[in-house]
């Protein structure tokens, strides 16, 4: 028997994306910048720091899969963890993001220190999380409907990052308050904003310190809200020995892993060079930094838009065919931006009651609603399927092992969120890229635009082609999920 689940629990559930997104998008889109020009690093030592803290910590990501299975609390295995790593999530978020007054080689020490720690805290928080979509319902349809909801809450985070981060940071560096928003905000909120300006007076370094302080806040408040609406229902067989090595064992014989392991390397690989690499474009490239909220405004509202309508296109097409056709459609997307030139966008003046709001608009950005789209129709999948995959494994050996193999999976998302980092820090390296400069020179703008497109393009092309090879269709898994369900009935007792 599937479960389906209220609209309420699978919304309150994908909130934990959303927190949790605040700072994986603050990672991929305001990192590489933060660190070169307001830290201090060379492009080249950025590059390294994502590298082998990105590999290191993301190797023991199967082991906290299988300690993540370990708590048997009245809350469940998974959801404890919402409430355990908030608060440190806070902590290593903000010092992550903090420039510290210390010599040059104790900063490249505190960097990698704070980068490490803040990864750890986010695998202990996000693959429990992870791992709670598998034990939610056994229905796969439902899975995607969550996986769904979870993409658009962690897009919602990006379209915050994206859009407000920047401006929020220039605003704490001793930029001017918008008249707009003294007269929107209540007198209790305008006094503490006028004074969080003014102590940030002329320093970016604090700018960054205080966004991230408060973004990170609401992080917290709604990781209790993920934690207080969802419920774990599925129970492994309760004879079920535990055992890492052969969980891990399981994973090397379950085909559908396999795919989707490689098919999320190159993924996130992709995600991590563009996103690396498209604030320093609108810096450098664009000439003009203050129109890249808008462009990420405009392209992750186009993301969130493709999100929603991928659970309508699933209910017409296989997941594989739906994922490769994205995938192929998104590279194409990402490629054109080499053939588009950087010039400056014509200008829209809205109306706003007695406030002229000034709209950019180019070739560039409508290429990028196009692309976000596109890459918005695979949706939930790779989340939705670690589910599936599962099931697979279960059905196959009598053994279920959801967080290990949600776990493995979110191995191959930060080894390729590393890889892809590290080789655009590489590539900006080579290409002659200079920290902190006010200008990068025409070769180096080469390298940033190669980066964001030609590069970008050939890793979503890898994730398609594995995707070839993934042998489990819709309906396969249905029979499955149908099978398994029959399995479970009369030890799966559930948790409140």
């Amino acid at each position: 028997m599937t479960q389906k689940l209220s609209f309420g629990e699978k919304f309150g559930y994908s909130l934990g994306d959303l927190a949790a997104n605040i700072i994986f998008q603050a990672m991929l889109v305001l990192q590489f910048d933060f660190y070169t020009r307001t830290f201090g690093l060379s492009a080249s030592q950025a590059a390294y720091l994502f590298l082998v803290v990105g590999l290191g910590v993301a190797r023991p990501n199967p082991v906290m899969g299988a300690i993540a299975e370990r708590p048997n609390t009245r809350w469940g295995k998974f959801r404890p963890w919402l409430i355990w790593t908030a608060v440190p999530f806070w902590i290593f978020g903000v010092l992550t993001f903090t420039t510290p007054d210390l010599s040059p080689t104790a900063k490249i020490v505190y960097a990698w220190v704070t980068y490490a720690l803040l990864r750890v805290v986010y695998t202990a928080n996000n693959v429990p999380y992870a791992s709670m979509n598998a034990v939610i319902t056994t229905d796969p349809d439902e899975r995607l409907s969550i996986a769904v909801l979870r993409q658009i809450g962690a897009n919602f985070a990006g379209l915050i990052i994206g859009s407000l981060a920047i401006p929020m940071v220039v605003l704490f560096s001793g930029g001017k308050v918008p008249e707009p928003l003294l007269r929107v905000l209540p007198r209790t909120l305008t006094a503490p904003l006028l004074l969080a300006v003014n102590w940030c007076h002329g320093m970016e370094t604090r700018g960054y310190q205080l966004t991230m302080g408060l973004l990170l806040t609401l992080s917290m408040i709604l990781f209790v809200v993920a934690f207080f609406a969802s419920k774990e229902r599925i129970q492994p067989n309760p004879q079920q020995k535990t055992s890492l090595a052969q969980d891990l064992a399981d994973l090397f014989q379950n085909r559908p892993w396999i795919v989707l392991f490689l098919a999320t390397v190159f993924y996130f690989g992709a995600i991590a060079m563009r996103g690396s690499v498209m604030l320093p474009y609108f810096r450098y490239v664009a000439l003009n930094v203050s129109y890249f909220p808008w462009f990420s405004g405009f392209s992750l509202a186009s993301l969130i838009l493709g999100v929603a309508c991928s659970a309508w296109v699933n209910a017409h097409m296989d997941k594989r065919h739906i994922f490769i056709g994205s995938m192929i459609l998104t590279a194409a997307l990402s490629a054109v931006l080499l053939f588009l030139p950087a010039t400056n966008p014509t200008i829209f003046h809205l109306r706003l009651s007695s406030y002229t709001l000034d709209v950019p608009f180019s070739r560039v950005f409508l290429s990028e609603i196009l692309r976000q789209f596109s890459y918005g129709l695979s949706g939930g999948i790779i989340w939705a399927m670690m589910g599936d995959v599962a099931d697979y494994g279960e059905w196959k050996t009598g053994r279920r092992a959801s967080g290990t193999v949600t776990a493995a999976v979110v191995f191959g998302l930060w080894a390729g969120l590393a890889l892809g980092g590290a080789v655009a820090g590489w590539i900006q390296a080579g290409y002659g890229y200079a920290s902190e400069a006010a200008q990068q020179s025409a070769h180096a703008q080469t390298g940033i635009v190669l980066t964001a497109s030609v590069y970008t393009a050939l890793a979503f092309v890898g994730a398609a082609a594995c995707f070839v090879f993934y042998p489990v269709s819709n309906k396969q898994n249905q029979k499955i999920a149908s099978e398994l369900a029959e399995r479970r009935k009369g030890f799966s007792a559930g948790v409140s």
